[in-house]
């Protein structure tokens, strides 16, 4: 393979993943398309035994018994799949609490300023706080790109109102509303790659490739074919892919991270 097909076919393989990103944070289309492709596997199981080959009475408890292995791995594969979804889950709560406690402690500590500095620094943390809100709640990609080029100006303008107090007054107390503002700019970039960090393609690659072998299996070994008995498979794993996208999609799942610690504080801010 020359140079040119090389890069022209990792540019297809870099397309293909990108397009199987975009799928998978659409937690309905996981759903869909996954009841579709299991159910025309169970059919074409069963189709196979039917036109091609069918299974001889002396080999059905050898192929009961392979069915019944490849479920069990596959049982496995989605819980482990769940159980990294749920942790990441997880994950962004946390993060979401901790940079609450971060602005807080900031805005706070923005009484260690001089007067003039110390309100300065109080209506940019409120500011950055909406921002935050907002970034927890939007779905629209291109109104979440505003919403991360507000965030970035108003972190820059936040971080030069201390530094330049720092630099007039180096003090033990300013030093210490130093610490805390560059503990609001780290929280937020922990909370970005926590909503960055998602299940791997190969493990959702690995999970659709046994499910879809399961699937086969089932409707190759099928004594009875009926059209409600062939959905029963594929409607179920449908239903723990459907999940486990979900969970994983933080912004265009139905389970999301509320803010509610975020919330709370708005609240407080907006009440002085």
């Amino acid at each position: 393979m020359n140079s040119q097909s090389y890069l022209c076919a990792t540019g297809l393989a870099d397309q293909g993943e990108v397009n199987l990103s975009k799928l998978l944070r659409l937690p309905h289309l996981v759903f869909a398309f996954s009841l579709l492709a299991l159910w025309l596997s169970v059919h074409i199981g069963a189709l196979f035994a039917k036109k091609v080959r069918p299974v001889n009475d002396d080999e059905r408890n050898d192929l009961g018994l392979v069915i019944n292995s490849s479920l069990t791995l596959l049982a496995l594969i989605i819980g482990f799949s769940f159980s990294m979804a749920v942790s990441r889950y997880d994950q962004r709560k946390n993060y979401e609490e901790e940079e609450a406690n971060a602005i807080g402690t900031e805005y706070a500590r923005a009484d260690l300023l001089p007067a003039v500095d110390a309100a300065r620094v109080r209506q940019l943390l409120t500011q950055y706080l909406d921002q935050r809100l907002l970034f927890y709640t939007i779905r629209d990609p291109h109104k979440l790109e505003s919403v991360d080029s507000e965030t970035a100006k108003l972190q820059t303008e936040m971080w030069s109102s201390v530094q330049g107090v720092a630099k007039t007054q180096p003090t033990p107390t300013t030093a210490l509303v130093i610490s805390g503002m560059n503990d609001v700019l780290n929280r937020q970039g922990y909370t970005q790659a926590a909503w960055w960090n998602r299940i791997p393609i190969g493990a959702w690659s690995l999970m659709v490739i046994l499910a879809i072998c399961c699937s086969l299996l089932i409707g190759y070994g099928a004594q009875r074919r009926g059209a409600l008995l062939f959905a029963i498979l594929p409607f179920l794993l449908s239903i723990a892919f459907f999940l486990i996208a979900d969970i994983d999609s933080p912004r265009q799942g139905v389970i999301r991270v509320i803010p509610q610690n975020l919330i709370s504080l708005s609240q407080s801010l907006h009440a002085h």
